[in-house]
């Protein structure tokens, strides 16, 4: 339908365009004979000095003739379509779609006042969703007020807010589905797939020329993604990187019609981080043969090449929660903000409001899963806030039945263009907090390390104790692990999270 408006379009410019023939018969261009008669009979003869007969019998002067001269010259250059009048205009760019008036807005002043007047937006928006009174949840009271006060430009934000609206409510009524396992869409990963979304990693140096990096793998576990850029000499000396921009990127899907002119307009991007390097300083991670990783938090890892300050790849950790909105909802300068909703108001505990939390807590790698643990009725008494920090035991080192022994070993794989490799106890940690009405409270997605410390005195295990610990501004994890030689494998025999009281605070709006 786009393509035959255009083609329409096009044929009347042309015609409108030609230039008009002659008028009367006899008015075309005169052979040569009749040209070289012209020319002798004008040519003053032998004793004349003044113009021709021809000249003489002109009843215009001078200035007359050049005025003429001028306006059949300014017909000759002026663009016959702005000729016309608005209301045939404006009837000729009703038959044209949205992308189509995008287009045409941009050949002059007078179409760029056509095209974006509001009769044809309100003829669009009628054709396309009728007298429909209904209205999707995206459009706000605002837009609904600039109709109503009839201001310019209404009806085209009223139509593009509406078709946002409906995009929106086609993957959000995918992502209701939730699982009580996690707390979190069962279809994320889905959604994120059909919609096309990618990310894109934007790096600035010390001299702020910028280097954009599309993703090179990424990969998706049961409540996170691993994403990994490897540059390929594209990326800055480490020493020299100033900033780290991470954006979501939604792009057509090149693989139905890559030759269509979709395919080249650039994606929208939204936002989801900002790392400064001056005020998020690093911190060595690990390191092997090759590379020695640098984690920037949160949940950064960039690998650099031993002996050179030059980097190899980067990698990041996003948890589900929200993943969809903030990769799509955000401006490509600002973050997607999601609205706070209170909690029910369903206290049962006057002393505290921690009890009934449930955790789904995941030890992974980019390639496979180590260890995944649901953990229901935490609770935190009074008397175990200390420092600021809420305290919620999940695995207790005193109790064996709740022990979990590990799969797997600890490694971090990673790869670049030209070679891979593995960095030993590295891992990823993903957790999601849920509160007592099974709402995440707490996601976090983040690179953890492992370190071996003295064995406890109180343990009823004989091998080598290890300590994983984390922290952020929300809160903290801390695991004990035991390494058995005799089942050549791991056993976490204690879990524990501190959460700040300030985000407890803020959830309840209390006042702990």
């Amino acid at each position: 339908m786009a393509a035959g408006r255009g083609e329409f379009f096009s044929s009347l410019l042309k015609g409108l365009e030609r230039q008009p023939g002659p008028e009367g018969p006899g008015t075309g261009a005169p052979g040569p004979g009749k040209r070289g008669r012209r020319l002798r009979r004008d040519r003053p003869g032998p004793g004349r000095t003044g113009p021709g007969p021809r000249a003489a019998r002109s009843p215009l002067t001078g200035t007359e003739s050049s005025r003429s001269a001028q306006k059949r010259k300014d017909r000759k250059t002026q663009n016959l379509v702005e000729r016309l009048p608005p209301e045939i205009l404006i009837k000729i760019l009703s038959y044209l779609d949205a992308s189509s008036l995008f287009c045409v807005s941009h050949v002059s002043r007078l179409f760029h006042r056509l095209a974006n007047d509001d009769v044809v937006w309100q003829k669009m928006y009628m054709s396309e969703f009728g007298s429909q009174t209904w209205r999707p949840k995206s459009v706000d009271e605002a837009s609904m007020n600039l109709v109503e006060e009839n201001q310019s430009g209404c009806w085209k934000k009223m139509y593009f807010r509406t078709i946002a609206g409906q995009e929106m409510n086609k993957w959000r009524k995918e992502l209701r589905d939730i699982s009580p396992y996690t707390g979190l869409p069962r279809q994320t990963e889905w959604v994120l797939r059909n919609l096309n979304v990618s990310w894109e990693l934007t790096v600035c140096n010390s001299w702020g020329r910028e280097v954009v990096l599309e993703q090179s793998r990424a990969y998706f576990f049961e409540s996170s993604v691993v994403i990994r850029w490897s540059g390929g000499g594209s990326f800055p000396l480490y020493r020299n990187i100033r900033s780290i921009q991470l954006h979501g990127v939604r792009k057509e899907n090149l693989k139905e019609n890559p030759k269509s002119p979709k395919a080249r307009r650039p994606g929208w991007r939204s936002l989801i981080l900002k790392l400064d390097m001056k005020t998020n300083p690093y911190q060595f991670f690990g390191k092997d043969k090759l590379i020695n990783l640098m984690y920037l938090p949160p949940g950064f890892i960039v690998g650099i090449w031993r002996g050179h300050n030059s980097v190899a790849f980067i990698m990041a950790s996003l948890h589900f929660h929200k993943l969809v909105e903030r990769s799509l909802l955000g401006s490509p300068v600002s973050p997607y903000a999601d609205r706070m909703d209170p909690p029910p108001a369903d206290d049962s505990d006057p002393d505290f409001g921690l009890h009934g939390y449930s955790l789904h807590f995941v030890l992974h790698n980019t390639g496979a899963e180590i260890m995944s643990g649901h953990f229901r009725q935490l609770s935190c008494s009074q008397v175990q806030v200390k420092r600021g920090l809420v305290k919620l035991d999940v695995i207790n080192r005193s109790d064996l039945s709740e022990h979990r022994s590990l799969s797997g070993s600890f490694k971090l794989p990673w790869k670049s263009d030209a070679l891979e490799g593995s960095v030993e106890n590295c891992c990823v940690m993903t957790l999601t907090l849920l509160d007592e009405f099974q709402k995440p409270f707490w996601c976090v997605s983040s690179p953890i390390h492992i370190r071996m410390v003295k064995k406890s005195p109180s343990s009823d295990y004989s091998g080598d104790h290890f300590l994983m610990e984390y922290h952020d501004s929300d809160g903290q994890v801390k695991m004990v692990l035991v390494w058995l030689k005799e089942q050549n494998q791991f056993f976490l025999i204690g879990l524990t999270l501190f959460v700040a009281i300030f985000k407890v605070n803020q959830h309840f709006s209390r006042n702990y």
